[in-house]
C-alpha cells in the first residue's frame, strides 16, 4: 500500500477535499492520505487566509478521521510553496514506494504552469477526478508537449519514469472554496460545505467576511 498526497491551498477545506481524498484511498489502496496545504502559493494571490490558520483548519478536519494525515512541510518551508519541491522531500529516495499525487482535472490541464511541470512524473504517480465543465480523459486533459512522455497503459498512460497517470472513478462535485467564501461574505452558513470544526473555527477568527 501507498501513501496519497493531496496537496492544495485549501482556502478553507471543505467536504468535497474529503471526499476526494476518500474516494483515492479506496480505489488507490492507499495505506494513508496526506493532505498538504500550500503555505505560500505561486499562483494564488489574492483572497487567501494566513498560512496558519488554513493549516488548522485542515488539522481539524481531518481530525479522528482514519488513514488521513497532515503534513506542513509547505507552511514551514520559506519562499513559495512549488508542489515539485514537495514531491522531491516526500518521494522516499531510491527503493521506496511512489507516492500517489492526487488532484482534480483542472490542475492537470493547467499543469504547465507549475514549476518544473516536465519533472512532477519523474518522483509520483498521479491520479486525476474529473470535475464538472472539464474534459474527462486524459488525452484531452495532458497538454500535448507533455503528452510526450507517456504511453498507454492498462489503466491510463505510464510516464517514461515508469510512474503511472490514471483517472479516478470520482466526479468532483461543482463545490469549490471560492463558493464557501462567498456565502461567508453573505452572512450565510457553511455547515453543509464544510465540517463543523472548520465552520466554528471560521467563525471564532472571522475569516472570509470580506468578498475576493
Amino acid at each position: 500500500m501507498s501513501l496519497g498526497i493531496l496537496g492544495g491551498t485549501f482556502n478553507p477545506i471543505h467536504r468535497a477535499h474529503l471526499r476526494l481524498a476518500d474516494a483515492a484511498r479506496r480505489e488507490l489502496d492507499l495505506a494513508r492520505v496526506r493532505f498538504v496545504p500550500a503555505g505560500d502559493p505561486p499562483l494564488k494571490r489574492s483572497g487567501i487566509a494566513p498560512a496558519p490558520h488554513r493549516l488548522e483548519m485542515v488539522r481539524r478536519a481531518v481530525r479522528g478521521r482514519s488513514g488521513f494525515e497532515v503534513d506542513d512541510i509547505e507552511v514551514t518551508r520559506s519562499g513559495p510553496s512549488y508542489t515539485i519541491d514537495t514531491l522531491r522531500a516526500l518521494s522516499g529516495g531510491d527503493g521506496a514506494r511512489a507516492p500517489w499525487f492526487v488532484c482534480g482535472a483542472d490542475a492537470l490541464a493547467e499543469i504547465e504552469a507549475w514549476r518544473d511541470f516536465e519533472r512532477l512524473f519523474d518522483y509520483a504517480h498521479f491520479a486525476v477526478a474529473p470535475r464538472p465543465g472539464q474534459a474527462h480523459s486524459l488525452e484531452a486533459l495532458l497538454p500535448a508537449g507533455l503528452a510526450r512522455a507517456f504511453e498507454p497503459a492498462p489503466r491510463g498512460w505510464r510516464h517514461r519514469s515508469g510512474h503511472a497517470l490514471r483517472m479516478l472513478p470520482f466526479e468532483l462535485s461543482e463545490l469549490s472554496a471560492s463558493d464557501v467564501r462567498a456565502r461567508i461574505a453573505r452572512g450565510q452558513k457553511i455547515d453543509d460545505l464544510v465540517p463543523g470544526e472548520v465552520a466554528r473555527y471560521i467563525d471564532e477568527h472571522q475569516l472570509y467576511r470580506e468578498v475576493d
